[in-house]
C-alpha cells in the first residue's frame, strides 16, 4: 500500500508518516463533533442534559466517550512523535508504534472499539457511519500489519533483551527519575512481591520506610510543608516503576496523594502546617475512608453520619473496601453530618485519627472495628471492612472547618488520584509485557522459541503500542495538572483506557504462558490478578464513561 510515495507496511520515513498521521487526525475530530452534537440533541430537555434521558442512551453516551478517548489518544500520540522528531529522538521503533497504533485505533473507530470484552462501541450506537479514505484510509490498510508487528517485536528483542520500548518524551529529569525507581524496584519490589501476594502479606514496614526515605509519600507536597515540590508528571513516572514491580508497593503512594490533595485544597491553614509534613515524611500513614457497603459509586447517599457532641464529632456507621486500614494513622473519612440530607450537601469530610493496629489487634481504637476482605489480587495493603459506633472525632479535624463541603473537596481529589491510577496501570501493563516477553523468549516449543510464532510476537507488539499510547495520554493529563489547566475529561480518559490496556496485556500475557500461566507459582498469574482491579477502583469503567459523556454533552 503506498500514500505520496510511503511504502507500508513496513516502517515509512519519517516525514511522510508524521504527515500521514496528522492527516488523518482532523476526520476523526468532525467525527466526534458530529456525534457530541448528535447525542446532545438526543439527551436534552428544554436546553439541558437530562440525566434521565442520559441514562436511557447510555450505550450511546459510552459509545461516544471511547470515542473521545480514542480520538484524544490519537492527537497526543501524533503530539508525541512531533516532541520527539524535534529532539532527533525519532527511530524505527517509534516510527512502528505510531503507525501501528494510528491504523489499529483508526480501524476501531470505523468498526467498532471493545469497551470490555463482551461490549463494542460502534458509531451506528451514535447513529453515524464513516467510509475512511485518504490518509486514514492509508494507515488502517497498511499500519498494523503482521510484518510491521514482527518488526516492532524484533527490535525490542534487539533492545538490551529487554521489553522495553521507544522514546517516552520526557525530559532528562524525569528519565532520571524514572531509571531511579526502576533500579529501586528491580532490586527490592520484583524479587519479592510474588511471595507477598501468594502469602497474602502485608508490604513489610521496611519497605515503607525505604519509600518515605525516597520521598514517595511526599512527592508533590510543597516544599514549604515539606514535601519536594515536584510535578505530577514525577508522580505518574513513579507510580508507574513501583507498579510495573508490584502494584501494591505502586498504591501506598496513592493514600498520600489522595490525602495531601485534599488538606491542600481543602484544608485550614493551620490543617496544612500540622497534616503535610507529617504526610510528607511517612511519619504517618493515611487512608481514605469513603466506599459505603449500599452506596458503591454514588457517594452521594452516602449513611455514616458524625454527630456534633461539644466541640467534637461521634461518627456511626458502616464502611468497606478500605485499602490499608489496619496499620494507618488518619483516614479521611466522609460522613454526612447534616441528617436532613440524602445527597451530596450534608456530607464532611474528617481527618480522623486513629492507633495503627497490630496483627492480634488491627483496630484498637474505641469506637471502631473491622474485619479483612479476601481479595484475589492487590494484596499488599489489605482491604477492610469498618464499623463506626461511637467513634470521636476531634472537632479542629474537620477538613476546612466548615461542615458540608466534603463531597467538593472530594471531587478536587479526583483529577490526581485518576491520573496516578491511570499510572499504576501503566505500570502493571508494563510489567505484564516484560513477563509475557521473557516467557516467550525462555520457552521452546516445536523446535523453536515462543516469540517467533506470528500469534505470540503479535500479542507482544500490541501490548508495546498500547502501552505507550496509555502512557501519552496519562503524561497528556499530568501536564494539564502541572499547569493548572482543568483535566478531569483527560484524566478521566487516561484511567479508562490505561485499565483496559492493563487487562488486555495481563490476559494476553497468561495466555502466552498457556498452562503454566494457571499455575500460582508464575508471577503472570499475580499480575492478571492485580489488573483486574484496575477498571473497578478510582471509578469504575462504566461510571467513568458516563462521566467522560457527561463532561463531553455538558
Amino acid at each position: 500500500m503506498a500514500h505520496d510515495g510511503v511504502e507500508m507496511p513496513n516502517a515509512v520515513t519519517l516525514p511522510d508518516l508524521l504527515d500521514l498521521t496528522e492527516a488523518a487526525l482532523p476526520p476523526v475530530e468532525a467525527l466526534l463533533s458530529e456525534a457530541t452534537a448528535g447525542l446532545r440533541a438526543r439527551v436534552s430537555r428544554e436546553g439541558k442534559v437530562s440525566g434521565a434521558a442520559l441514562e436511557t442512551h447510555q450505550f450511546a453516551a459510552h459509545a461516544l466517550s471511547w470515542l473521545a478517548t480514542y480520538v484524544e489518544s490519537l492527537r497526543q500520540m501524533r503530539a508525541w512523535a512531533g516532541r520527539i522528531s524535534a529532539a532527533g529522538g525519532f527511530g524505527e521503533m517509534e516510527s512502528l508504534i505510531l503507525q501501528i497504533g494510528f491504523g489499529e485505533y483508526l480501524a476501531q473507530i470505523a468498526g467498532g472499539i471493545p469497551m470490555s470484552q463482551g461490549e463494542t462501541a460502534r458509531l451506528a450506537d451514535l447513529g453515524l457511519s464513516w467510509a475512511p479514505e485518504g490518509a486514514a484510509a492509508t494507515l488502517i490498510a497498511g499500519g498494523n500489519t503482521a510484518a510491521a508487528r514482527a518488526r516492532l517485536v524484533q527490535l525490542m528483542r534487539d533492545n538490551h533483551g529487554r521489553a522495553t520500548f521507544g522514546a517516552t518524551g520526557l525530559d532528562e529529569d524525569l528519565e532520571m527519575i524514572r531509571d531511579q525507581f526502576r533500579r529501586y524496584a528491580e532490586e527490592r519490589v520484583v524479587p519479592n512481591a510474588h511471595d507477598w501476594h501468594l502469602k497474602d502479606e502485608l508490604i513489610p514496614m521496611e519497605i515503607i520506610t525505604e519509600l518515605a526515605d525516597l520521598g514517595v509519600f511526599g512527592l508533590t507536597i510543597p516544599e514549604e510543608f515539606g514535601g519536594l515540590g515536584l510535578s505530577k508528571a514525577s508522580m505518574v513516572v513513579v507510580s508507574e516503576e513501583l507498579s510495573r514491580g508490584y502494584i501494591g508497593v505502586g498504591s501506598l503512594g496513592t493514600r498520600s496523594e489522595i490525602a495531601a490533595e485534599l488538606i491542600l485544597c481543602g484544608g485550614t491553614d493551620d490543617q496544612k502546617a500540622e497534616w503535610l509534613p507529617k504526610l510528607a515524611s511517612g511519619e504517618i500513614l493515611p487512608t481514605a475512608v469513603f466506599t459505603e457497603p449500599n452506596t458503591g459509586s454514588d457517594l452521594g447517599s452516602l449513611r455514616t453520619r458524625a454527630v456534633k457532641e461539644g466541640d467534637d464529632w461521634v461518627v456511626t456507621g458502616n464502611k468497606t473496601w478500605i485499602t490499608h486500614a489496619a496499620r494507618t494513622h488518619v483516614m479521611t473519612l466522609l460522613a454526612r453530618t447534616d441528617p436532613a440530607t440524602t445527597d451530596y450537601r450534608g456530607l464532611s469530610m474528617f481527618l480522623a485519627e486513629k492507633t495503627p493496629g497490630t496483627d492480634e489487634a488491627p483496630f484498637p481504637t474505641p469506637g471502631m472495628t473491622g474485619g479483612e476482605i479476601e481479595v484475589l489480587g492487590y494484596r499488599g495493603m489489605k482491604e477492610y471492612e469498618l464499623g463506626f459506633d461511637g467513634f470521636r472525632v476531634k472537632g479542629e479535624n474537620l477538613l476546612g472547618g466548615v461542615p458540608g463541603q466534603g463531597f467538593k473537596q472530594l471531587m478536587q481529589t479526583f483529577e490526581s488520584a485518576r491520573i496516578q491510577t491511570a499510572a499504576r496501570a501503566i505500570g502493571v501493563a508494563q510489567s505484564a509485557l516484560e513477563i509475557g516477553m521473557q516467557y516467550a523468549e525462555d520457552r521452546k516449543q516445536f523446535g523453536k522459541s515462543l516469540i517467533e510464532f506470528p500469534r505470540v510476537s503479535g500479542k507482544l507488539a500490541m501490548m508495546a503500542v498500547e502501552i505507550m499510547i496509555a502512557r501519552q495520554l496519562t503524561y497528556h493529563s499530568a501536564w494539564q495538572k502541572d499547569h493548572d489547566k482543568r483535566c478531569d475529561l483527560e484524566a478521566g480518559m487516561a484511567k479508562l483506557l490505561g485499565a483496559r490496556v492493563a487487562w488486555a496485556a495481563a490476559d494476553n500475557a497468561l495466555q502466552i504462558h498457556g498452562g503454566n500461566g494457571f499455575a500460582l507459582e508464575y508471577r503472570i498469574s499475580r499480575v492478571l490478578c492485580d489488573a483486574r482491579i484496575l477498571n473497578i477502583f478510582e471509578g469504575a469503567a462504566e461510571i467513568q464513561a458516563q462521566v467522560i459523556a457527561r463532561r463531553l454533552l455538558d
